[in-house]
């Protein structure tokens, strides 16, 4: 795809008619391929955990290229800010795809022991305080509310990188034992809660 003339820190890709909705059905395929491999019972013996942390995992995937695209223009200059809500909102449908298939299918709407677990099982406490966090934040991704909020938008939107710590927790905690994939991820996503925190340092050193 060919790029608007300007610095090496301004590129920015050309958009295309029918672009976002085209790379959001292509961000959901995932989801559909993974229920369509559950519906002919493909999962294994356990498709329901299966299909539940697959999920998860893709919620984890589209949350780190969110926040990858700040640093990925200060490094290259290549700008995907134009993204950056659509894949925030790819991780946010892919969450609530995760609660849903732990609420219905997991525990099958069990309301009593949903409460439970989420206030005596330490990492359901953290994903729940990640997924009430994300809520605010999807709910708050349009212009109506930028233009409402003003600088509080900004503000309200650094919370995301307090959801990508509890999520890397989380993603952790949910494996009995750590191995290359629990590790690896919830490692990116602490380096994109210190990448923020580095950048932040800066601007205040620049400003004292």
């Amino acid at each position: 795809m060919p790029y608007l003339s300007g610095t090496r820190r301004n590129r920015l890709l050309v958009p295309w008619p029918g672009e976002t909705g085209a790379l959001a059905l292509l961000g959901l395929l995932p989801a559909t391929l993974y229920f369509w491999y559950g519906a002919h019972d493909e999962l294994g013996p356990d498709p329901v955990n299966v299909f539940e942390r697959w999920l998860g995992l893709w919620a984890v995937r589209f949350l780190l290229a969110g926040l990858a695209v700040t640093p990925l223009r200060a490094l290259t200059g290549l700008n995907l800010i134009r993204y950056r809500r659509l894949l925030g909102l790819l991780a946010f449908c892919y969450v609530c795809l995760h609660v849903g298939v732990y609420v219905g299918l997991d525990q099958q709407g069990n309301i009593g022991v949903l409460v439970r677990d989420v206030t005596q099982r330490p990492f359901l406490m953290v994903g729940f305080a990640a997924f009430m966090l994300l809520v605010p934040l999807a709910a708050t991704s349009n212009r109506a509310s930028m233009r409402y909020l003003g600088r509080r938008w900004g503000r309200l939107h650094r919370l995301v990188y307090v959801v990508a710590g509890l999520a890397a927790v989380h993603f952790l905690m949910a494996f009995k034992t750590y191995n290359a994939t629990s590790v690896s991820y919830a490692a990116l996503l602490m380096a994109m809660v210190a990448w923020r925190g580095w950048a932040a340092w800066g601007r205040w050193r620049a400003r004292a």
